[in-house]
């Protein structure tokens, strides 16, 4: 496909913080832009004050001049408009083939993996700002701080999260690339195959150039096993010796996370201090720190910026104080809906906060992901002092196992008698009186709607 014959490129799901990034590119480009989505938001306004037409709901009619059809993953077949597109003959294709006929054009670097993309990504988009290099980066979440700032840089550099979950990611041909880790998440499109994944994420690899470099965390199996094969030019780190980069010494405090990153090949340590807590944290910024030094930034830039970083929205932000019974207490939002990124968060905040209970609000996300990881779900939830489960949040998906959140609670019931079942924003606020206290933390946990929900609590609570 050549772009310079295509004048109008219509975006579903414009609103994504995914597609407002490519959007926004190909309007600096000239290229006419409308979108739609299903709620105005902020993204959306933005787009519209940049020049796009944005409409509010999909409808056949919105296609209506476009030459390109653009989509992301969240996208069905079903939409109104993917299924005009298709009578119309129209061209069709995904968020990342998009964004790789955009890539050409930058040194590119990308960030792949089941877990740790956004804030990897965003650590890394924000060292290259530090370093004044004023890179273009596309990330799948806002960087605290910089939420109102431009993505849009106007260097030669080019940043991006790579999304797995529908193989789209192929698409893309950085010249450096991350792989953070590789773990059993999105295996109904791998088909239920966890080879296929990990052959997947090695063949992505391999697209490399000679002169490109893999940066691949080996902490875990199937990464390490991929790094072993992998024949371009590769570098590992990790807490586990054997690493190129090895992580040691960490230290966790209510304020900060320290640890040291030796360079086993130079035998020479560097000391980072990180204001986000958790281990997988000191794992995404030692991948930061990697990527920002081949690229030939200082060393003092690398360690200040990644001091200062401040965290991705909904990943284990700390939203600010609510009143429950009279008494302040924490509320934290996190992204994470995986198992392992669940118990992740529970680790940070146990060693962040040794003197504190864990309240969990949990919105589970596709009735897939559920019946997949349910033994692995009920293990890692059994492990916060008080639960509040919501209903499944299906994601377009039909509930064909017939699987509901009272199989969660059936189980949990057994472990914990400390879990309950919320319908609704009154039940919520009702079960946190009711089984909240001062040493308690509140963490709502989730990738459905639940970030409306904590929003809706912190302003009603704070």
């Amino acid at each position: 496909m050549k772009l310079s014959k295509i004048k109008h490129i219509h975006f579903i799901g414009a609103g994504g913080v995914g597609m407002i990034g490519i959007a926004e590119m190909l309007l600096n480009q000239g290229y006419k832009i409308s979108g739609s989505d299903i709620l105005e938001s902020k993204n959306t306004r933005r787009l519209k004050e940049k020049g796009a037409k944005v409409f509010i709901g999909h409808n056949t009619n919105n296609i209506k001049g476009a030459d390109v059809i653009v989509y992301s993953s969240a996208v069905s077949d079903r939409n109104p408009e993917i299924v005009q597109a298709k009578k119309d003959n129209k061209i069709i294709i995904p968020r990342a083939e998009m964004l790789s006929s955009l890539m050409k054009k930058y040194q590119s670097i990308a960030v792949a993996g089941s877990h740790g993309k956004t804030t990897t990504t965003s650590m890394i988009a924000s060292t290259f700002s530090d370093a004044e290099l004023d890179p273009t980066y596309i990330v799948g979440g806002r960087i605290m701080g910089k939420e109102d700032s431009s993505i849009l840089g106007k260097s030669d550099y080019l940043i991006v999260e790579a999304d797995e979950s529908d193989g789209t990611f192929m698409h893309l041909n950085p010249e450096m690339s991350v792989l953070t880790n590789i773990d059993n998440d999105h295996l109904d499109f791998y088909d239920n195959n966890q080879t296929k994944l990990e052959q997947t994420f090695y063949k992505f690899l391999e697209k490399i150039p000679f002169s490109g470099t893999a940066v691949i965390c080996t902490d875990e199996i199937k990464a390490k096993k991929v790094f072993k094969k992998l024949s371009r030019q590769k570098i590992s780190y990790g807490f586990k010796k054997g690493a190129m980069y090895q992580i040691g010494n960490p230290i966790q405090t209510s304020n900060n996370q320290t640890f040291e990153i030796l360079d086993t090949t130079l035998k020479k340590s560097y000391k980072l201090t990180l204001k986000i807590p958790g281990k997988h944290n000191a794992l995404n910024a030692t991948a930061a720190f990697i990527v920002s030094k081949i690229s030939g930034i200082s060393t003092k830039i690398i360690i200040n910026s990644l001091k200062k970083f401040s965290g991705v929205k909904r990943r284990l932000e700390l939203k600010g104080n609510i009143k429950l019974n009279n008494k302040e207490v924490m509320l934290f939002d996190d992204y994470g809906h995986h198992p392992t990124e669940i118990e992740a968060t529970i680790s940070a905040l146990k060693n962040t906060y040794p003197d504190k209970k864990i309240l969990m609000v949990f919105q589970p996300h596709r009735y897939s992901r559920s019946m997949a990881l349910f033994d692995e779900f009920i293990k890692v939830l059994s492990k916060v002092d008080v639960l509040i489960m919501l209903d499944i949040y299906s994601a377009g998906e039909q509930n064909y196992k017939n699987i509901s959140s009272y199989d969660f609670l059936n189980r949990l019931l057994a472990i914990n008698s400390k879990c309950f079942l919320a319908k609704n924003i009154q039940e919520i606020k009702r079960n946190l009186e009711d089984h909240s206290g001062e040493d308690h933390l509140i963490i709502t946990q989730g990738a459905g709607n639940i970030a409306e929900i904590s929003n809706s609590l912190f302003q009603t609570l704070k």
